[in-house]
């Protein structure tokens, strides 16, 4: 029998790059749209980032999610909800004296990165468990997360009941997640997302895959998302392994060169590639029993 294949589609992120993109969504109404449209493409997951409508940069006001939620919610499609609790550890350190932050930093206290979720209860949120050197939209930063800021995001996922989908971009991301989890921060089956492809983090291709698959204890969940052209390249490589696997705007704007894709088409290649492969691609339902979530629909 086919094994479940958890396909995650995550619409729109936060980059100032996709504005290249034409059809690029960015407002609470387009976002929905876009998750709706991967869901009726096949997708188990959407995995959402809120824009200011006016800038179009990534925003952490609950306003968006809300809007974004309840225009989901109210559509009737059928697909699980995580959103994401990524932004609000960008720090740029004023590079005459590195102590100090230079004001367009961003960073944020757990309770802050956290409050859409209290608004909307959505079953899955993203916690990035990592910190280090990356290029924000072609600069140099560093992404903060503290021990300290994730423990306490962790501890509000459990209050909310929310399931963390924890992001590891290297081998101690994978250490810190076990202790959270040994900690008793992390209930039921562990939820982890292979970030590959970032820049001054781990490459994107099969020996990472390998070498960080390596670290799971048994009966985890874990899944890889690939930047760019390998996003495809790492959907195959991941269930060839026995993950799940990620596709969507946020990590890869073209579904082939020079031709710029939608979400519904690049998940209708993921499960083209999915059931290639032998396997089959969980429906929201079946993730839902999978994961063990609690916030149902």
């Amino acid at each position: 029998m086919p094994r479940k294949v958890i396909l995650t589609c995550a619409v729109s992120g936060a980059a100032v790059a996709d504005h290249k993109h034409p059809n690029f969504p960015h407002t609470p109404e387009e976002i929905s749209a876009a998750v709706i449209e991967a869901a009726r493409a096949g997708a188990s997951v959407a995995h959402i980032h809120a824009r200011d409508p006016q800038t179009r940069s990534g925003s952490r006001k609950v306003a968006y999610f809300e809007e974004i939620v309840d225009r989901i919610r109210q559509s009737g499609v059928d697909i699980v909800i995580n959103l994401t609790c990524g932004d609000g550890g960008e720090l740029f350190p004023d590079p005459n004296n590195e102590a100090v932050a230079l004001p367009e930093s961003d960073i944020a206290g757990a309770e802050e990165r956290v409050a859409h979720l209290v608004a909307c209860c959505p079953e899955i949120a993203s916690l990035d468990v990592t910190t280090g050197n990356q290029v924000f939209d072609g600069r140099d930063g560093v992404y903060l997360n503290t021990t300290h800021t994730l423990r306490k995001m962790a501890k509000l996922f459990q209050e909310l009941d929310v399931k963390p989908e924890i992001e590891v971009f290297g081998a101690g991301d994978i250490l810190f997640a076990k202790q959270l989890i040994s900690e008793g921060l992390v209930d039921g089956v562990p939820m982890i997302q292979m970030v590959l492809g970032v820049n001054w983090a781990s490459p994107s291709d099969a020996e990472t895959v390998q070498y960080l698959k390596g670290y799971f204890d048994p009966g985890t969940c874990w899944g890889v998302l690939g930047i760019g052209r390998e996003q495809m390249r790492m959907v195959a490589q991941s269930v060839l392994l026995g993950g799940n696997a990620r596709v969507g705007l946020e990590d890869n704007l073209y579904l082939d060169k020079g031709v710029f894709a939608t979400n519904g088409q690049l998940v209708e290649r993921a499960i083209t590639i999915i059931r290639a492969i032998g396997e089959d691609v969980a429906t929201p339902a079946e993730t839902r029993q999978l994961l063990g979530l609690k916030n149902g629909p």
